[in-house]
């Protein structure tokens, strides 16, 4: 038996290696300049990013940098944030910005692209996987548009908190590597009322195996480039869907693949759609051109968590008026997204029953996956019963009685005693922690919440479910932690103020969102009165 030894830790960024499959297979922008324009019959444009003045890291993902393979120590070189703030290329950097089209809001928005995202290139991480290295604010591109293609700080402690508070959630994720601040100032309008102000700037490098999105499909679609269409969608499969890639067919550019990895992008939709709904999150801004191809939730920007539990609740305030893509309405919009995606597709396929047929899939795959869900949510083995999948609606009903801090009530409701005998009372006595205004609670709410929880307990007792058990099941998946926006608001406060370390502390909570921290009860708390209307704590604004 021998025993292969772990790979040298990259102390030095001169040691990483490039290997940029995207660049090297796909068909690029022949305008090397970076003028604003249209770019047709191109995957990409080059594009390096901007020179800051005085970049500095001012947080890192400990993990991330364990899978890239990178020394601990690296973190503390001035190199690190020089290359990652985008001041400094290395070799073997290909720096690019992908073209892609995009529906926004329902409505078709033709190119948009990499406004503000720049790729430097493909690494291989400690697994052999193809990690992308992504900076977001690191300068305008060809896809800029009107805008400057930076970021602010708080937009960007936003995303780097969020990319990695996710994957600790368990939920399908881009991630993130580094924050840096440049050192410069950026002029926002952050409510977009006309009181523009310039704020600290700052980069993130965000990693994914792929950024590609359902949007960079549908602008070849919208084109008639079905060339180019065939030629990305054949590279997507080789790269990113291998065992569609090596598995039996009539051939890699045949009607059949295409209408298979069709399927397998809604089966990951709707399992992402699923993990958002399990942990309370709202993406804010579904649009396709921020659909990942893997089932990825992409692009950190008007996002949040339901702290009140309310199904319509959306927290982009470009949304308030229609609430397009509250909380409610994720998993329809996910399916209508699929379905230009499909349409997108349809040029390669031919025939529209094989796509509407995976399309066709995705409810009944869904409500499969949510019953799933519930059910663990709910310390049940599954919603085998009408009486099972009623205690799963129930529930969501009883969320809605009265303003009820969702987080905490599902980990409350792991504490409530289901022996017999107890009184109804005191039974739901621990609930009481989860409402926000306990004096508007009425005879009438305790008498709904307790009708269900006598209920909920009867089932666990025929089940033969001992509490203990349930309450620990139960809290593998309902977080105590998730990554408020009022906290994020805070540790946004404290590192303009000068101490970014509570972006670290905050990250650290986030690292372990299911176990009980009792150092850190401040932060499972339910949102402070004073967090409600304060911008940054309740809706956010696409520039936030």
């Amino acid at each position: 038996m021998s025993i292969t030894a772990a790979p040298t830790p990259i102390g030095s960024l001169d040691q990483l290696s490039f290997d940029n499959r995207f660049t090297a297979a796909l068909p690029a922008d022949p305008d090397a300049g970076n003028n604003r324009r249209q770019v047709v019959g191109a995957c990409y444009s080059r594009v390096e990013p901007t020179p800051v003045p005085a970049p500095h890291l001012l947080a890192h993902s400990a993990e991330i940098f364990d899978l890239l393979g990178f020394d601990t120590d690296l973190a503390s070189n001035p190199e690190f944030a020089a290359v990652f703030g985008g001041s400094t290329l290395l070799d073997g950097m290909d720096p690019h910005a992908h073209c892609y089209g995009g529906h926004q809001f329902g409505n078709w928005a033709g190119q948009l692209g990499d406004g503000r995202a720049i790729a430097l290139g493909e690494v291989v991480d400690r697994n052999g996987q193809h990690q992308t290295l992504q900076l977001k604010g690191a300068g305008p591109t060809p896809y800029s548009r009107t805008a400057d293609g930076l970021a602010v700080l708080r937009s960007s402690v936003r995303e780097f908190l969020c990319s990695e508070a996710m994957a600790h959630l368990g939920v399908p994720t881009t991630r993130a590597l580094s924050l840096v601040a440049t050192g410069g100032m950026v002029m926002r309008d952050m409510l977009y009322d006309g009181n523009a102000e310039l704020e600290p700037g700052a980069v993130v490098c965000r990693v994914a195996p792929s950024f590609v999105r359902f949007g960079n499909f549908e602008i070849f679609a919208s084109r008639g480039d079905i060339d180019t269409l065939r030629t990305l969608t054949d590279f997507v499969i080789s790269t990113d869907f291998p065992d569609l890639a090596a598995g039996a067919g009539s051939g890699r550019s045949s009607p059949e693949r295409y209408a298979q990895f069709f399927a397998e992008v809604v089966r990951h939709t709707a399992d992402m759609v699923c993990e958002w709904l399990r942990v309370g999150f709202v993406h804010g801004v579904m649009n396709t051109d921020n659909m990942s191809i893997l089932g990825l939730t992409i692009d950190y920007g008007p996002y949040g968590w339901l702290d009140n539990y309310d199904p319509d609740w959306t927290p982009n305030t470009t949304d308030a008026a229609h609430r397009r893509y509250r909380f409610g309405t994720q998993p329809a919009v996910a399916q209508w997204n699929l379905m230009q995606l499909a349409n997108a597709l349809y040029p390669l396929v031919g025939e529209a029953e094989p796509l509407q047929a995976a399309l066709d899939g995705y409810v009944p795959y869904f409500e499969a996956q949510w019953s799933v869900m519930m059910a663990a949510k709910l310390g049940l083995p599954a919603l085998e019963t009408e009486a099972d999948r009623e205690l799963a609606n129930g529930v969501l009903e009883v969320l809605r009685l009265v303003e009820t801090d969702m987080t905490v009530f599902w980990r409350r409701l792991a504490i409530v005693d289901t022996a017999e005998g107890i009184d109804p009372a005191e039974r739901i006595a621990p609930l009481a922690d989860a409402y926000y205004q306990p004096s508007e609670v009425t005879d009438e709410h305790r008498s709904a919440t307790s009708e269900f929880v006598e209920r909920y307990a009867a089932r666990l007792r025929a089940l033969g479910i001992a509490d203990a058990a349930r309450g620990g099941a139960m809290n593998r998946v309902n977080p105590k932690y998730v990554l408020r926006n009022y906290l994020a608001q805070l540790a946004i406060d404290a590192a303009t103020g000068g101490r970014p370390e509570a972006i670290n502390e905050l990250l650290d909570v986030m690292r372990r969102p299911y176990d009980d921290q009792p150092d850190r009860e401040f932060y499972a708390a339910v949102r402070p009165d004073w967090a409600r209307t304060r911008v940054g704590c309740s809706q956010l604004s696409c520039s936030s």
